[in-house]
């Protein structure tokens, strides 16, 4: 194992030099969440939207401004009438704090959909750095069978040699090795490709590669490392756990803020129908050369008027509009709770299956498989079997090797699919 790390990392290495990469970091799964959740730049974009929300605040909650007005005369028009300096004012009637509530009602949706976004980047990084790992094992996996068929092939040689059995057998353990190499190489593939998706995922934008830890998969007291519970736990049954399970759900509480910033819109929209009033106030003046007494006359002014008097057009179609997404929105809200029982129940069947299929891999099918390949190695290097059948059961404990992987692999996914499903990275069992 530790030369396979010292070589993967390497390469990386080597990579980094060409790429202009400052490090190559490793790092268990919690810190790499941690690290996504401080500099991924997609939910840095994503929490903006929390400041912006927070200004629709207090754009909602704005006074419209004044008007400044005046009144000049021209001509004999003008002879006997005043001059006017004055300002008006239009005053909303009961909409300034509906808007506003819809707005806090935004800011909340706004703030869960963050959240939201938060959890299922955790949730990402976590299926990420789990497929890295595995296809990191399956590469040593296949590297350690590489080279026990490279012992296979010395001994097929030292046979043929000794005149105990037919060239033939040479080279059927050459074309095993062939087969094992392209595998290998397919296998070094996969791991920079995982590699690369576990940074795209972390989205850091410093130069540096997280690369996970390489022997997680290797040793029994990993499993807190993974953050996953051990899989010869008596878990509970669904029932036991479904209160709690959709306690945490983000899509339930979003459809619900949803519903509430319908019903806030409904009455935003409906209150359009209530006429403003307007209201005037200034000084209005005569010059002495304009009045009968040849005095100056000055003095104020004060009107109001009512306006957006709803008489040609009285806002129905909107109003309609906000009540049909005030019922979408609660149906909406009805699927979201009618749905979460489903999925965790799904999610959660998943995962005990999983952990039955680990387990048996673990008491039965390794062990089983561990002594039955040295059997056969013995066998054939007594001369008690073919080659043929000795790399049949090479290639069998191959796939047994490698099935596991991938079954430890999905149970830790299938762990993180449950919480994804119960929206509670912390959720214990």
């Amino acid at each position: 194992m530790k030369k396979v790390a010292l070589t993967f990392l390497s390469i990386l290495l080597i990579q980094s030099v060409s790429l202009g990469i400052e490090d190559v970091k490793k790092v268990y799964l919690q810190e790499a969440i941690t690290t996504a959740v401080e500099n991924n730049i997609d939910l840095q974009a994503a929490k903006l939207e929390i400041n912006i929300a927070k200004n629709n605040i207090k754009a909602a909650n704005r006074l419209q401004n004044p008007s400044l007005e005046a009144f000049y005369f021209v001509g004999a028009s003008g002879w006997s009438e005043p001059r006017q300096l004055g300002i008006s004012q239009t005053v909303e009637v009961a909409k300034r704090h509906a808007r506003k509530n819809l707005a806090k009602s935004s800011y909340k949706l706004v703030e869960k959909n963050v959240n939201y976004t938060k959890f299922d980047l955790k949730m990402d990084v976590r299926e990420a750095y789990i497929n890295l790992v595995a296809t990191k094992s399956v590469l040593e996996t296949l590297k350690q069978q590489k080279t026990l068929q490279e012992e296979l092939l010395q001994i097929a040689r030292q046979r043929v040699k000794a005149g105990n059995v037919p060239e033939i057998d040479v080279i059927q353990a050459e074309i095993a090795l062939n087969q094992m190499i392209t595998q290998v190489n397919s296998a070094a593939a996969n791991v920079k490709s995982s590699l690369s998706d576990f940074n795209k995922i972390i989205n850091n934008p410093q130069n540096i590669i997280y690369d996970s830890m390489d022997n997680i998969f290797s040793e029994e007291n990993n499993f807190d490392e993974m953050l996953t519970p051990l899989p010869t736990k008596d878990f509970p049954q669904i029932s036991q756990i479904m209160q709690k399970a959709l306690e945490n759900r983000y899509d339930i509480q979003i459809a619900k803020q949803e519903v509430d910033v319908a019903e806030k819109n409904l009455t935003v929209i409906a209150r359009q129908k209530i006429p403003d009033i307007a209201l005037n106030s200034g000084f209005a003046y005569q010059n002495a050369n304009h009045t009968e007494d040849g005095r100056f006359n000055g003095g104020a002014y004060i009107g109001a008027s009512l306006v957006n008097i709803p008489l040609f057009y009285n806002y129905s179609p909107e109003i309609q509009n906000a009540a049909l997404k005030l019922q979408q929105a609660e149906l909406k809200y009805e699927s979201a709770k009618n749905k979460a029982e489903k999925d965790v129940t799904s999610a959660y069947d998943k995962f005990l299956i999983a952990a039955e299929n680990l387990n048996y891999y673990e008491s039965k099918i390794l062990t089983s498989s561990e002594e039955l390949i040295e059997i056969s190695k013995k066998a054939y290097e007594t001369g008690k079997s073919d080659i043929t059948s000795l790399i049949v059961m090479k290639q069998s404990y191959k796939s047994i090797i490698v099935g596991y992987t991938y079954a430890l692999a999905e149970y830790y996914n299938s762990w993180t699919n449950f919480l994804r499903e119960v929206n509670d990275e912390n959720f214990t069992l």
